[in-house]
Parts: C-alpha cells; structure tokens; sequence
C-alpha cells in the first residue's frame, strides 16, 4: 500500500482505497504509474498526462502487440496508424492533464488556504485558554497571598506576578507593608522582655503569626516571678491564669507542697497555746504548767538535751531574792513555719517577741524584750528553745 495522490483532484489517499475520499473517483485497480515520469494517472488513459507518453502499461496495448508478434505480420502501418492515434490521444488528454492541473492546483490553493486557517484558529484557542489559566492562577495565588500573614508568600507573588493588575499589586503591597510593620513591633516587644508590652503587641495584633510565642514569653516570665516568690498566692495566680500553661504541672505540685507546709488557724491556735501556758507557769511559779508542754529532752538555752528538771531550775533562777513578782506577756503575733517529718506529721518552728516586767521588792521595777526561737514536735511539746535578749 502507498500514499498517492488521487488523478482527479490531487488529494492524498490510499493506492488501495475504493475511491478518493475527497472526490469520489474509483482508485483500487484503476490507477497506474508512469515508468517514465512516475505520475500517477488512470488505465484508460491512453498516455502520461504529464509526459504525454503512450501507456505501455495498457492491457489492451499489450495483448494486440504480443498477437501480432506471433503471427509474423508486419506491423509498420499499423504502427504509424497507432502512432498517429496516440498523438491524435496525447492531444486530447493534454487538454484534459492542463484541465485537470489546474484543478490540482486549485484544489491545493484552497486546502492550504483551510489549513491556515485551521492552524490560526487552533492557535487562537490555545491562547485564549493559556491566557484564562494564567488569569485564573493569578487569582488563585492573589487571594492566596492576601490570607497569608507570611511575608515570603507575598513578595513571592510580587516577583511572580509582575504583569498582575494594578489593583492586586497595590493590595499586596500594602498588606506586605503592614506585615513587616507587624514585625519590627513584634522584634521590639521581645527584645523589651517586658509582659506588658507583650500584652500590648498581643492586644494590637489579635491575629499575629507570632501570638502563641508571644503567650509562651508571657508564660515564661510569670513563671519565673512566681518561682522567685514561691507563695501560695504566686502559684494561685499562675494557675489561674496559665491553665495551659508549660509550668501547669510543676505549679500545681508546688502549691500542693506549700499548703502541706501552710500553717493552718487550728495549728497556729495550738502552737500559740503552748507558749502561752509556758510563760503564764512562770508568772505563778506552776513548776507542774511550766514543764506540762516541754519535751522530755529538750535543747534549752544553749544546753543540748536538758531535762525538765533543767527548765525547773531555770525558773527558781528567774525568781532572785530582790524580785517580788514577774509577768511574761507576749504582745505581738508568732511567725509560724511547719515542715513534714513524716507522713502527715509536722514539725513547727516558731519566733515571736515576748517582754518580761519585774517588779522588785525595793518597788521598782525593770522591763525586758527577749526574742523567742522555739521548735514544737509533732505532738505538741517544746524541743527547742532561745531567748535572745534585745537592747534598746
């Protein structure tokens, strides 16, 4: 099978086909080629249009010519005869070839001619939908970039999209302005280290990029202050106000500790009675009132495991023969501390001021300020303890 081109219109097709698709001319069986110009016309013609030589390739031609060979007949006349039909033929069809070139040549014109003007509109189309894609993937990446508080979205639009229209360009410009506004405050803010100016950048910027770090500074420096207190209240105030804070956790053990350690009213009613009876026994001599709350060993004074006969003495050598009376009061609040010793037992360390007035037997009388160090265990007895006279 070849490709050739069809006798009567010139149009490409199959040497195979039934007939010319363009046309409608026979084809198959029909055709032959010229063996000396190569073109491509029917059998029935007598010669090449092209080169208006006879068609050796006729049937008929051939079959008269083998038969008169074989007779021995001469074919002289015969021959002049055909030659001056052929040429009387070649005349004929070269009016028919000129006739059927110029068709050739028009219909080439005319298929030129569609095919440019399919080509244009072809490309015409491929414009028009590359140029709506283009417009479509600015649109896309425009109202992409105005969402993003990321200033590298931005200018990337702004290096992509040169040709975009004005109106994109200036809106992107301008929310690129204020993002890198947004961030010299934010750089400024951190640097201060300072919470509120942090709260202030949070309140003037709701929507920053940078709000949780922000939040996490806050965090950090409330933390510390807190830690630098170690209060109940500071860990209160951290807990309130950082329920999901990154120290949640170590504040929440923390307070636990330090109310364990919180000395509550009931104890500090406790420990502030067993002082009271302590110095009330020495006002009256009560030797049974003065030792009722003391430890069997105590460190008293300065003296490293006294006996309550120890505390005993010691109140005999308050009362000298020129001392008529005396009164122990304690006019200020005790500072009370308490640590665990064990499971849910406390020691208690206790400071308080108390003042002695003597009255002597000459009348006169002397007044003393002492501050008191004490330690009471967990039963409630004195184990400790020292007066450290104040000179005023």
């Amino acid at each position: 099978m070849a490709i050739i081109k069809c006798p009567e219109c010139g149009h490409q097709t199959s040497d195979k086909a039934p007939v010319c698709p363009s046309c409608g001319v026979e084809i198959a069986g029909k055709i032959t080629k010229c063996p000396y110009c190569g073109e491509i016309y029917f059998k029935n013609d007598i010669v090449c249009p092209h080169c208006h030589r006879a068609n050796t390739n006729n049937e008929d031609s051939r079959q008269d010519k083998q038969t008169k060979e074989n007779e021995n007949i001469p074919v002289k006349a015969e021959t002049t005869e055909l030659t001056i039909t052929s040429n009387n033929a070649a005349e004929q069809h070269s009016d028919t070839g000129s006739e059927n070139n110029g068709n050739k040549k028009k219909n080439n014109k005319a298929t030129i001619i569609a095919s440019v003007i399919i080509a244009l509109l072809v490309l015409g189309i491929c414009l028009y939908f590359y140029k709506d894609a283009q417009e479509n993937k600015e649109q896309e990446e425009y109202e992409f970039a105005m969402q993003s508080n990321d200033p590298t979205v931005l200018q990337t639009y702004i290096n992509n999209f040169k040709d975009a229209p004005k109106e994109h360009l200036d809106s992107i410009t301008a929310h690129l302005q204020r993002l890198l506004a947004e961030d010299q405050e934010w750089t400024d803010a951190l640097v201060s280290g300072s919470k509120t100016e942090l709260i202030e950048y949070l309140k003037t910027h709701q929507d920053s990029p940078h709000r949780q770090e922000a939040l996490d500074k806050i965090d950090s420096i409330d933390w510390a202050q807190c830690s630098s207190l170690n209060t109940v209240e500071a860990y209160q105030t951290y807990i309130v106000e950082h329920s999901d804070g990154r120290h949640y956790e170590e504040a929440t053990i923390a307070l636990k500790k330090l109310k364990l350690s919180e000395v509550t009213s009931d104890e500090r009613l406790v420990i502030s009675g067993i002082f009271h009876n302590f110095f009330i026994s020495i006002n009256s001599r009560d030797e049974n009132g003065i030792t009722a709350n003391v430890s069997d060993y105590i460190n008293f004074l300065g003296k490293q495991n006294a006996t309550k006969s120890d505390i005993v003495s010691f109140l005999h050598k308050l009362y000298k023969e020129d001392v008529e009376s005396m009164v122990w009061s304690i006019p200020g609040n005790y500072d009370i501390t308490k640590k665990e010793i064990g499971e849910e037992e406390y020691e208690y360390d206790t400071t308080f001021m108390a003042e002695q007035e003597v009255t002597k037997t000459d009348g006169t009388t002397e007044n003393n300020k002492f501050r008191i160090n004490a330690k009471v265990d967990p039963d409630g007895k004195i184990t400790e303890m020292s007066m450290t006279k104040i000179i005023e």
